[in-house]
């Protein structure tokens, strides 16, 4: 809390990978909750993530998780896509706490450098605050955690891309599905390999 604003952490999980949604989360842990556990996301073993998000959602004072589309990833840009999903993340949050915070009271801290669309008390964009504020750490756990494994549920529809393994990113394995298959269903259509230009799959 600074100068009687309640600190809200949003991070996002999903700009990297060829195939899936963006996911992002809004969260305030609130007064006593234990941040000795939280780190940076990318900084946890999968057990280490699994165990920090069940305890973010049991005692977190309010949470929600978010998605933006495939679809809209190609339709808006990834940055776009990741923006909206934090703004829906914020706006459930509010939803979900059913009026025990205002809009108003909230510090929002996002961790990148770009802001959503939202209204609050202030809201500020910040390089690798999932390394430094425990909202935004819890943040980026459980906007892993829940990629994670709505890219294991999708392997279990598209069994022939090995999602479960890769999480959409672009892996060898992944792109030889690829160039076997063609697109999944989920496939962002606009993705660009860095230093390769789009891949010629589509």
């Amino acid at each position: 809390m600074r100068d009687g604003l309640i600190r809200c952490g949003i991070d996002e999980a999903g700009r990297g990978p060829m195939a899936g949604p963006v996911c992002a989360a809004a969260v305030i842990l609130g007064d006593g909750f234990d941040v000795s556990f939280l780190n940076d996301s990318k900084k946890l073993t999968e057990k280490r993530r699994s165990e920090a998000m069940s305890l973010i959602y049991r005692d977190a004072a309010a949470w929600c998780v978010a998605w933006a589309s495939a679809s809209e990833i190609d339709e808006l840009n990834i940055l776009g896509a990741s923006l909206l999903a934090m703004k829906r993340a914020f706006e459930g949050l509010l939803r979900r706490s059913e009026g025990t915070f205002d809009a108003a009271e909230l510090e929002v801290l996002v961790d990148g450098l770009h802001k959503p669309s939202i209204t609050a008390g202030t809201v500020k964009a910040e390089p690798r605050a999932d390394g430094t504020y425990p909202e935004v750490m819890a943040a980026s756990i459980l906007a892993k955690t829940a990629r994670d494994r709505m890219m294991e549920r999708y392997s279990w529809f598209y069994p022939e891309y090995g999602y479960e393994k890769h999480k959409g990113y672009p892996t060898r394995e992944h792109i030889g599905a690829l160039n076997i298959n063609g697109p999944s269903p989920i496939q962002r259509k606009t993705f660009r390999l860095r230093n390769e230009g789009q891949l010629d799959l589509f």
